[in-house]
């Protein structure tokens, strides 16, 4: 459950919040690939011991999945800010 900002005369301005998150959406968006794109390979770990490379794409995956979670929060909230000013996009 994402708290959506709600619009009104007091508040910021629909279109600046739609900004303000898409702007933040396309930044984490940007975060997970290149996290993907950064090398993730055995050869790296191996002078570690051999649980080491295992350790390291599980860490890798959580942060993914955590990145993932962010970029949720950030579309709920353009979808909430969007639902009630149609004209953000």
């Amino acid at each position: 459950m994402t708290t959506i900002p709600t619009i009104h005369l007091n508040g910021t301005g629909a279109k600046t919040l739609w900004a303000e998150y898409h702007d933040a959406y396309k930044a984490i968006d940007q975060a997970i690939n290149a996290l993907v794109d950064a090398t993730c390979n055995g050869r790296d770990y191996y002078p570690q011991g051999e649980q080491a490379f295992h350790d390291a794409r599980e860490e890798r995956q959580e942060a993914l999945n955590k990145l993932r979670d962010v970029k949720s929060y950030a579309q709920d909230v353009l979808l909430g800010i969007m639902a009630q000013s149609p004209d953000c996009d």
